[in-house]
């Protein structure tokens, strides 16, 4: 784990996600209160390779990957929650230890020019992925309700 400031916030944001959604069991994996919204387990592979998305994104010179139908695609594919919740893990580590090793100088380097975030500096990624991140836990903490379940406040 890194003490890089920017790194903590990412490790919290993944602390948060994976304990408001500790609730779910294998079985609530494939639950979506309506046909053709994500599952549990999309939700969770979505955020995870959106975290990877940020991340690619905001090093890479040519910017964003904008192929929004292939991302779609490709969370939809993941439908064992142990799989997704380890794609996630894996991807905040991955982030972490991206954000963590780079220097702040880099860190203030802008991002690609482009429709997403061009010309923020890097660091505007930990914002966009815990704003992001956040918004997929609301909308699971709400499926948990819906099967009944009591999600742990996250910032226990």
């Amino acid at each position: 784990m890194s003490d890089h400031p920017f790194a903590q916030n990412l490790t919290e944001t993944c602390a948060f996600f994976q304990r408001s959604t500790a609730c779910f069991r294998p079985e609530h994996g494939s639950y979506t209160p309506v046909p053709g919204m994500f599952t549990v387990a999309h939700h969770i592979a979505h955020a995870a390779l959106t975290v990877d998305w940020f991340v690619a994104g905001a090093f890479s010179p040519q910017g964003f990957d904008l192929d929004f139908a292939g991302h779609d695609t490709a969370a939809r594919k993941v439908t064992d929650l142990e799989e997704a919740r380890q794609r996630f893990a894996a991807a905040f580590a991955a982030a972490i230890q991206r954000i963590g090793t780079t220097s702040l100088a880099d860190l203030h380097l802008p991002i690609a020019a482009g429709p997403i975030m061009g010309g923020a500096p890097r660091l505007a990624i930990i914002e966009g992925m815990a704003d992001h991140t956040a918004h997929h836990r609301g909308a699971l903490t709400v499926y948990a309700r819906l099967l009944g379940l009591v999600p742990a406040m996250p910032y226990a």
